[in-house]
């Protein structure tokens, strides 16, 4: 729920355990307790997507038996597989360009016993349109980072489960040319396509390709997006890192991103999620201010983590039994 400043310090002063997103003016001013946040000033509501430095997205956290909070650096970041409950739900915030988030980006895929344990979350952001830092907050001690992860730890009752989704736009053409690259990197200069080394950039000019389509790779049909975020000279830029012997593929082009992201959305049925964000990139490209995009509503992030980081998707959970 989005509401003032004054709200949100008086829910944390009754030792209500909460996730809150708003502008790093607002965390400033929170009170010490029982919450973790992150920074942005994209929103998805219950009115619809909204611009804000005024008010703050609070979810409260009433699902847990008991919660523990703690941050964590580049070094140390996959502790959280070792320090969570036995039935757990894990929230992770990491500031956008930070060490830890482009560390957890890069090596994640690769932690196979994070698989084992349910872990979810973004990467903070700031307004796109003015000077800002992305920073996490641990509510607990008042501190922020610009270079660490903050975590909540929720214990479930053992009867209970943690599902972890997300929506994804995009699936790839089998025809078109498959590309590899030989790094986990976040910056690539050189691929192969379909077997033959080319500069990356380059091919992105010569084939004309729409830099708003993601990479995405096929993982038994479930498709991950690797968004661009800037086609250099003779580099690109990517949101997260791509890794070495996957294929790839660019996404086949979306007509109507608006009116497809709304449809998918739609497919979802009826869900009950505790927590969800949705990526800004979806946020722009899907028009989806003044929208609503019930029931998933939450922050809009700079890359959002179901596992592993994740572009372009919206995800979210749900606590069942």
């Amino acid at each position: 729920m989005l509401i003032t400043l004054e709200e949100t310090s008086a829910m944390i002063r009754q030792g209500r355990t909460l996730h809150i997103a708003a502008d790093d003016a607002l965390l400033q001013q929170l009170p010490k307790g029982r919450w973790i946040g992150g920074t942005t000033p994209y929103f998805s509501s219950e009115e619809g997507g909204i611009f804000t430095k005024e008010k703050l997205f609070v979810t409260e956290i009433d699902f847990a038996e008991e919660i523990r909070i703690a941050s964590y650096g580049k070094y140390n970041v996959f502790q959280i597989m070792e320090e969570c409950y036995d039935n757990c739900l894990t929230l992770l915030i990491m500031p956008y360009g930070s060490e830890v988030a482009n560390k957890y980006a890069k090596e994640a895929p690769e932690v196979e016993e994070l698989l084992m344990r349910p872990t979810l979350g973004w990467i903070s952001g700031f307004d796109l349109n003015a000077p800002g830092a992305a920073k996490v907050y641990n509510g607990e001690t008042g501190e922020s980072f610009t270079d660490r992860a903050v975590v909540m730890y929720c214990r479930l009752p053992k009867e209970q489960t943690v599902l972890i989704n997300m929506i994804n736009l995009f699936t790839d053409d089998k025809a078109d040319p498959v590309i590899r690259f030989d790094v986990n990197e976040l910056e690539v200069t050189d691929c192969t396509v379909d077997g033959v080394k080319v500069n990356f950039a380059e091919y992105i000019r010569q084939k004309g390709i729409d830099p708003s389509m993601p990479l995405v790779s096929d993982h038994n049909g479930s498709y991950l997006n690797t968004s661009i975020r800037e086609v250099r000279e003779k580099e690109v830029s990517l949101y997260a890192p791509v890794y070495r012997n996957i294929e790839y593929r660019f996404a086949s082009h979306v007509d109507d991103y608006a009116a497809e992201f709304m449809r998918r959305l739609n497919e979802q049925g009826q869900r009950k999620p505790v927590f969800s964000c949705n990526c800004i990139l979806n946020f722009q490209l899907g028009n989806l201010e003044g929208k609503k995009t019930l029931p998933f509503i939450g922050p809009v992030t700079f890359g959002e983590v179901a596992y592993q980081l994740m572009n372009q998707t919206l995800v979210y959970c749900e606590i069942v039994g």
